[in-house]
């Protein structure tokens, strides 16, 4: 055994479990652990410009590949209470991140001493685990328990405090004897596998709802074999898209209220079999349940058991984890295809793949100022199929759901739940973390860049490379469009005639000036002919000169971005045309009859 300070086990612990990437700020009351960090070597630390960013960083991380957990670390009080809103996010989404912070004395604890907060029952709501540690000898255990619980069932974030005496005890250690606790995962069994087949073989258009629970299994590839060996069309979530590429024939399309394809929603109200596979049947996927579960079946599987259930009752649930439940499905299937007992739904899978050609929102407008929905198909066209789209909330990011394309696993990393604004600038950059050399490319409205636009220098600093393409309207685009239910356009506009860049045309804060005070490089595109060449201007500064680079895009002050109040009323608006003068206002589901003809 060896003797050592608690923060060197912690970190040696740390070292061993593979988690070896921090993002945060020191204090006083974490600066042991930063000593320890210094001293052992291991971890590579990026310094934040504030908390909150440094914890979406730390998601960011986590998100963009399998196994990843980032480390957020900060000290006593405001460091820990900056990161909750990051914990939030990860924990709505099912995301592992590891929050440490530093704490008073544990003698100090009732004395309303500096910064002295209880940050453990203020986290607990959205952890796996929030725990002060008291005790020296329990903070190896503590990191243990930590890890076991991020990576068994549902994943999700874990804070622990660490007061400052506590950081400083010498206990004994041996980090050779040291063990990983095993992860605990559900797996269907075969009966349930036979079960969910004998389900599905009893309905005529069947589907799979692919969450992103299979993103978290790391199992895309076997939800691809299972759909092809059924010939069973797949509706990805927001949080599932990736799952089977958008250019596959089984790509159904997503369905929801806001982030959606016509088809998409199309194909589902055609369905009578769904199979949920690691989702959560989200309110904004299914609008009202009335409608959504009307003449279908449902079988649910997740790996957290309170899940199934939770919005409505399947008629029959799987606790499981989805790579598991696939791998079980894909043998059953396979044994029945070999028995020729699989049936044949190629003529239903043919019908949703040709839907795709239908009822497509416009997009090639030549309208300046620019409207947003050229914006996107100029990005389907600048950047590549292993591009890696970073997005979070608002109209940006609800059009570019519905416009852009995506062709794989955590090529679409969007803090789906929760969606807090400021999110996407500090996560693009712990993506970049996770993915380096890749095109990483962040999708933001003006206002959710301003929220955390300081964590540009962060990328300028420590050369992490990405393009942040900012839709600019000047105003609170997706609260704006809520308003018109009150018939209201109230604190929602962010425009002024800025004394220091009358360039700007009352559109406000210089973009351009701002990013390149923070040391990054930034394009402001103001024609939509210029877009194709500000995209790839971008590119080769970011190459370049290794920082973030903003492509600033003005656009019109108004665009309504079609969503609804049920999938089968989705409001188009007429001001945007679709793309087939005769092409129908609203998509009919086709009747079993027409299918099978």
């Amino acid at each position: 055994m060896t003797q050592m300070r608690t923060v060197d086990a912690a970190v040696l612990i740390l070292e061993k479990e593979g988690a070896t990437e921090a993002f945060g700020l020191p204090g006083a009351a974490i600066n042991p652990f930063y000593s320890a960090m210094r001293a052992h070597g291991g971890i590579r630390h990026t310094l934040a410009r504030h908390v909150e960013g440094a914890s979406h960083m730390a998601d960011g991380y986590s998100r963009s590949a399998a196994g990843n957990i980032g480390l957020c670390l900060g000290t006593s009080g405001p460091a820990g209470t900056d990161m909750i809103t990051g914990l939030y996010a990860a924990f709505a989404d099912s995301i592992p991140i590891l929050c440490i912070t530093g704490q008073a004395p544990v003698a100090k604890l009732h004395k309303e001493d500096f910064q002295a907060v209880d940050i453990e029952s203020i986290a607990k709501p959205l952890t796996k685990m929030a725990v002060t540690v008291m005790e020296p000898g329990q903070v190896p255990g503590t990191f243990q328990k930590a890890f076991q619980l991020m990576r068994s069932g549902r994943p999700g974030p874990v804070l622990i405090d660490l007061p400052i005496d506590v950081q400083q005890a010498v206990i004994e250690f041996d980090i050779e004897a040291y063990e990983p606790l095993a992860v605990e995962k559900p797996r269907a069994t075969r009966r349930q596998a036979e079960k969910i087949l004998d389900l599905l073989s009893a309905s005529e258009h069947p589907v799979i709802v692919a969450g992103g629970g299979i993103i978290n299994a790391d199992a895309s590839a076997q939800l691809v074999e299972l759909a092809e060996l059924l010939n069973v069309p797949v509706i990805p979530t927001l949080m599932g898209w990736g799952t089977i590429p958008d250019d596959h024939r089984l790509m159904a399309g997503m369905v929801g209220l806001q982030t959606h394809h016509r088809y998409g929603n199309a194909n589902f109200l055609d369905s009578d079999f769904v199979l949920g596979l690691g989702n959560r049947w989200a309110n904004r996927h299914t609008g009202g349940l009335d409608t959504y579960t009307a003449g279908r079946t449902f079988v649910h599987v997740d790996i957290e058991p309170t899940q199934i259930g939770r919005v409505f009752s399947p008629h029959f649930g799987v606790v499981s984890d989805a790579k598991a439940a696939l791998e079980i499905l894909i043998e059953v299937a396979a044994e029945r295809q070999a028995a020729g007992s699989l049936k044949d739904y190629s003529g239903w899978a043919d019908v949703t793949t040709a839907r795709k050609g239908e009822g497509h929102r416009k997009t090639n407008f030549d309208n300046i100022p620019i409207k947003p929905q050229r914006v996107y198909q100029e990005m389907n066209a600048a950047f590549g199929p292993d591009t890696t789209y970073v997005s979070t909330i608002g109209l940006s990011q609800i059009a570019g759901a519905q416009m852009l394309h995506v062709y794989g696993p955590r090529r679409w990393i969007n803090a789906g739940q929760a969606g807090p604004l400021g999110w996407t600038g500090p996560a693009a950059l712990g993506v970049v973390r996770g993915k380096p050399g890749e095109t990483v490319v962040a999708l933001s409205g003006d206002y959710d860049f301003q929220f955390m636009l300081e964590e540009l220098a962060v990328g300028a600093q420590f050369k992490l490379p990405y393009i942040h393409v900012v839709v600019n309207n000047s105003y609170l685009g997706l609260i704006r469009q809520a308003q018109r239910g009150f018939e209201m356009d109230y604190h929602v506009q962010l425009g002024f005639e800025n004394i220091n860049s009358p360039e700007t045309n009352g559109y406000g804060v210089d973009h351009v000036k701002v990013a390149e005070g923070l040391g990054c490089k930034a394009v402001r595109v103001e024609d939509p002919a210029d877009l194709a060449a500000g995209f790839a201007r971008a590119g080769a500064l970011a190459a370049e000169h290794q920082v973030p680079v903003v492509v600033e895009v003005i656009l019109e002050r108004v665009t309504n971005i079609s969503m609804g109040t049920e999938l089968d009323n989705i409001n188009e608006f007429e001001d945007l045309a679709l793309v087939a003068a005769d092409a129908p206002t609203a998509i009919t589901p086709l009747t079993v009859a027409t299918v099978n003809a």
